[in-house]
């Protein structure tokens, strides 16, 4: 109560907390204000992330608050000075809920019962052995406390089923489409090793295998190969793999890959396939697409890469991309990656795939018509049912934890969403990008759910799966509009089920309270109306455009204000931005989505603009990262926020959605001046500021160019474009400079946190003040990179013929608009010119395939080998905590980078509200003294340090 200036905290978990509480207590916080920010955040994290409360209106003006924790007073009084609101404590509140467990049970017990509690000296007598054993029963192998009683009686927990308590697992035969799928997904048996005149092939039982196993399955067996499918997944496989993994915080169902493989290799497989699938193929007609998530597509580049024992033992790994959704490129392509490999004709391949197609529909007929079966049990026995969607790797027993079986326990059914979905029928258009083919079945799953009263849904939510602060949103969103009830369940390495036990006992115990009452659900269709820009607006409306990089933006902004449009590009942001983000996004939304969302809510509340004639623009990448359902957030943030008017722009090449708003020739010209305006600009600045011998001289010359440049860009002439960039890199080549040598540290990652100087805590500024030079790529090589991705997919997916050409001329056009500032670079003295993206491309491949296209995909790993071979051996990658593709083309890629550059100097560091900034520092400081000592032990000065 005595604090003067509480500490932000965040509102993450504790070791996020207890980093940032260590950060504190260098900085010299008290003991009050640290234990003052502590008690904020408890009440943040329970507004914003649990209760979801996103407006004071919607609390009411009388509070009564309850439980242990709010015994505590700064709690109290933190969360009255939050609200704004004066909370009544009652005396009990700390055993309120025992208060309440008395009122249900006194309101349920039977009449004439008896008691079975002890006496008084009964308990003062009482004596329990306990006992810690394994369970046993099945690989789970749960270590149960035994607790035994002098009556005989015996207490089981830490047991993650009925059988590990003594007990017999579903003794109702209940309904358990989990189990019955894994069987059938995985129940065949494979060619005797002498009938199988190919020998052996392994296939290791993880992610999207539990998918599409049975169409491998019966594509190899044809083509005469005995298939070793990998063990079942357990706690010993997982460890058998820890070594190799690249990324602790990668979801735990990716963290499973490496025990398989292990395992495959230990068995003495020769030849293991994995393939990147990028798509699967179409289930609901109107999608708007069929893709993986990066891990799924991703994941088999991460092994080939970490897994040393692989080129140890000589083993073939195939991990061809393939275009499951497209069958005549499918047979075109397994003829080049299979065909020719083992020596089978195109005929040969096709058969095969033809039988494997017919098998892997059959598979997915075999589960919809089980479903429809256990509906029709279901509705003659009485029963209630929970679908339990996620993924179809769930099904995985180490995964789910038993949960299937616990849901079993509690007397319901259970059925997966792919066993239902085809029954659902979603009215579109949905507030999200439906994107992800098993998102897909979720949507659908949950719309024919909410037509059943006796079926509810549950989500399994893998920690760290970005993905789903997309989908946990979408399904809520439809379960509620007919007044269903949502519940996720999220699930990790760790065994303990007990929040989860909880958590679907209070289900059950809503469901039947409503019962009681009388609750019917509502039987209206869900549909999200979206506010689109309309081409009306053009001229009266004043459109907010979120930062990205302020160097570029400026002059962006400039270009943008030639049109008949207003645009008004946001400021940089600061942390009541990012306080309104985490109040509107999800939490496992990324970092750029709270970023972006959090600057666009607190422009809106400012007053500053008529809410009537404003609206917003958001880019959409149209891949397959989440990046592409930040307006999917937007608008849901926006609703939240009571802004549900705003129209939101998507800006895409795609044209993902219809609107008023038009690109003109003309604008996206003076656009693209100005990104080629803003490289250059931030090239020789970053060049030059470390070494100016005149304090403040670069800036001051930057400042110059960035109005010269600003005022040429709103004229829009080629031939001042082409004389400004070649007398503005000669004027940052002969500014007077100290005769020093500094190491260059080059920086990459995802595209906002690597410019946005909040995001990345000012990084630029960190480096140079400890005494370093930054390096960063420039935006139009990520350009390039998103239009290069078409030739990959029309040469080796199913993209077009058409989209392959379209982008072949867009990279060539965005070359013609770089070419005034390569030649100026190539003829001076301090700088060098970008390569071009087909040379970027032309090293990554030696690292890793040009299919990964998720993100920053291949480009990432790309940037790192361009930096290293311009002698910038010292790397930050920095990306957004749980960064789907940076798990793989970032984190993933770093041991083989270092294989092939042994004396790279690479360091990944996240970034997230909570994560502690003086960790940040720390690692890059690490980092940087030894680039210092590998700078001093030089012989001669390295060619990446200036010195004049």
């Amino acid at each position: 109560m005595s604090a003067q200036e509480p500490v932000d905290l965040g509102s993450r978990c504790t070791v996020f907390m207890n980093s940032r509480v260590k950060q504190a207590q260098r900085e010299g916080a008290s003991v009050s204000d640290i234990s003052a920010g502590l008690a904020y955040s408890v009440i943040k994290n329970a507004l914003y992330k649990v209760i979801k409360i996103h407006q004071l209106e919607e609390m009411g003006e009388k509070m009564v608050v309850q439980g242990g924790t709010f015994c505590n007073d700064a709690v109290l009084r933190s969360f009255e000075l939050l609200t704004g609101r004066k909370a009544v404590r009652p005396d009990i509140a700390g055993i309120m809920g025992a208060f309440g467990a008395a009122l249900i049970a006194k309101e349920r017990c039977p009449q004439k019962h008896t008691t079975t509690l002890l006496s008084p000296d009964m308990l003062n007598n009482l004596k329990v052995k306990i006992d810690r054993i394994r369970c046993g029963l099945c690989s789970n192998n749960c270590l149960l406390t035994v607790n035994c009683f002098p009556d005989g009686e015996r207490f089981i927990s830490g047991n993650r089923c009925e059988r590990g308590a003594g007990k017999e697992s579903n003794p109702l035969c209940l309904p358990n489409l989990y189990a019955e799928k894994y069987r059938r997904v995985f129940d065949y048996q494979p060619l005797a090793k002498d009938k199988a005149p190919k020998g052996s092939i392994g296939i290791p039982r993880v992610l999207n295998m539990y998918e599409n196993y049975p169409f491998w399955f019966t594509f190899f067996t044809t083509l005469g190969f005995r298939v070793e499918l990998s063990a079942k997944s357990s706690k010993k496989l997982y460890e058998q793999g820890i070594e190799t993994m690249p990324s602790e915080s990668v979801c735990y169902p990716g963290k499973l890959v490496h025990g398989h493989i292990m395992n495959l290799l230990e068995r003495g497989c020769k030849t293991i396939f994995y393939p990147c699938i990028a798509n699967e193929q179409q289930e609901q007609v109107k999608a708007d697409n069929t893709f993986n998530c990066p891990i799924v597509t991703s994941y088999p580049e991460v092994i080939k890469n970490n897994v040393e024992l692989i080129r140890e033992k000589n083993v073939k790994l195939l991990i061809p991309f393939l275009p499951l959704d497209h069958k005549k490129r499918l047979i075109r392509r397994l003829a080049e990656e299979i065909g020719e490999r083992f020596s089978f004709s195109f005929r040969q391949i096709k058969q095969a795939v033809e039988l494997a197609w017919q098998e892997q529909a059959k598979f997915r007929k075999d589960i919809q018509k089980l479903g429809e079966k256990t509906l029709v049990r279901m509705k003659k026995e009485g029963i209630t049912g929970l679908v339990l969607t996620g993924r179809p790797y769930h099904l995985d027993p180490e995964i789910h934890h038993g949960i299937s079986e616990l849901i079993n326990n509690l007397g319901l059914g259970v059925l997966t969403e792919d066993a239902i979905s085809h029954l659902g029928r979603v009215k579109r258009p949905l507030r999200v990008v439906d994107q992800w083919v098993y998102h897909s079945r979720l949507y659908a799953a949950a719309e024919f759910v909410s037509t059943r009263h006796d079926l509810e849904l549950v989500q399994l939510n893998s920690f760290g799966c970005g993905l789903d602060a997309i989908t946990t949103d979408q399904v809520q969103d439809i379960l509620k509009a007919h007044g269903k009830i949502y519940t996720v369940l999220k699930i990790d390495e760790g065994s303990n089920m007990g929040a989860a036990r909880i958590r679907l006992r209070s289900l059950q115990a809503a469901l039947k309270e409503r019962a009681k009452q009388g609750v019917a659900s509502s039987k209206k269709k869900f549909c999200f109306q979206k506010i689109l820009f309309k081409k009306e607006m053009n001229v009266r409306h004043t459109v907010l455009v979120p930062q990205m990089s302020p160097i570029h933006f400026e002059l962006i902004e400039a270009a943008l204000n030639t049109s008949k449009n207003k645009f008004v590009i946001l400021p940089s942001v600061d942390k009541e931005a990012i306080e309104e983000g985490l109040k509107y996004v999800n939490n496992d939304a990324c970092y750029p989505a709270i970023i972006v969302i959090g600057q666009i809510i607190k422009a809106l509340r400012c007053d500053k603009y008529d809410l009537n004639n404003t609206s917003v623009i958001i880019s959409q990448t149209g891949g397959q990262c989440r990046a592409t359902n930040y307006i999917g957030l937007l608008r849901k943030a926006l609703i939240d926020a009571g802004f549900p008017q705003i129209p939101v722009i998507s800006l895409s090449a795609q044209g993902l959605e219809k609107s008023g708003f038009k690109l003109t020739l003309g604008l996206l010209s003076r656009t693209l001046m100005a990104l080629v305006y803003g490289d250059c600009l931030m090239q020789v600045l970053y060049r030059i500021r470390p070494y100016e011998r005149i304090k403040g001289s670069a800036n001051r010359l930057y400042r110059k160019w960035a109005e010269i440049c600003k005022h040429s860009i709103q004229k829009m002439s080629i031939a001042s474009f082409a004389t400004n960039i070649r007398n503005m890199v000669q004027e940052f080549d002969i500014l007077e400079l100290a005769d020093i040598a500094k190491p260059r540290v080059g920086i990459v990652g995802e595209i906002l946190v690597k410019y946005h100087p909040t995001a990345n805590n000012n990084i630029v500024e960190t480096i140079e003040m400890e005494g370093a030079e930054a390096v960063i790529p420039g935006i139009i090589d990520f350009l390039n990179y998103s239009l290069l991705g078409f030739d990959f997919k029309y040469r080796y997916l199913s993209g077009t013929k058409q989209s392959q050409l379209i982008s072949s001329l867009c990279i060539g056009a965005l070359e013609l608009f770089r070419k005034p500032l390569k030649n100026a670079l190539s003829q001076s003295r301090r700088f060098s010119p970008p390569k071009t993206i087909k040379q970027v491309a032309q090293k990554a491949k030696n690292i890793l395939s040009l299919g990964h296209q998720a993100g920053e995909g291949w480009f990432l790993t790309g940037e790192m080998v361009e930096l290293l071979e311009e002698g910038v051996e010292n790397i930050i990658c920095l990306q957004p905590f749980a960064c789907l593709p940076n798990h793989i083309t970032g984190k993933g890629m770093i041991k083989e980078i270092k294989r092939f550059y042994p004396s790279a100097n690479i360091i990944a560091i996240d970034y997230d509200p909570g994560t502690s900034e003086i960790n940040q520092i720390n690692r890059i400081k690490l980092m940087l003294s030894k680039a210092f000592k590998n700078l001093n032990y030089s012989v001669r000065p390295p060619e990446n340090v200036l010195r004049l």
